[in-house]
């Protein structure tokens, strides 16, 4: 029965230092322990929720300096939340609008190239009717 008993205590314990973190919540303390935030963010947000507290993500990446989407999503990972909710970056998009861009570079680059082809081929058919 005892081992049973400290069998629940150490998974109560395991799933209590998983538990996520709110922003509008946390103490110093626990700020800190989200893996990226130390003591100067932790206390930028602590500084910034005392205006009020954060409505969201964009919320909280716009008020507190030094946290931008890429941190968001670090911190998110780790455990902070924003009124319970996890961040849902724009990552995504943003992967998607890189490789559209890139892909409409390669266009741009194949067609150029074509381009170039079909003029060096006009530029030859003068010169070759010329030797006639």
């Amino acid at each position: 029965m005892w081992k049973k008993f400290l069998v629940v205590l150490a998974m109560l314990y395991a799933a209590a230092s998983f538990a996520a973190v709110d922003v509008n919540k946390a103490t110093a303390a626990e700020l800190d322990s989200i893996k990226g935030i130390g003591p100067a963010i932790s206390s930028k947000i602590l500084d910034e929720r005392k205006k009020g507290q954060f409505k969201d993500w964009q919320d909280f990446i716009d008020r507190v300096k030094g946290v931008g989407e890429g941190n968001a999503a670090k911190f998110s990972a780790e455990g902070l939340t924003v009124n319970g909710s996890a961040f849902k970056a724009a990552a995504a998009t943003k992967k998607e609008e890189k490789k559209a861009a890139k892909d409409e570079k390669k266009e741009t680059k194949a067609a150029m190239k074509e381009e170039k082809k079909e003029a060096k081929a006009e530029a030859a058919k003068p010169a070759a009717s010329a030797k006639k």
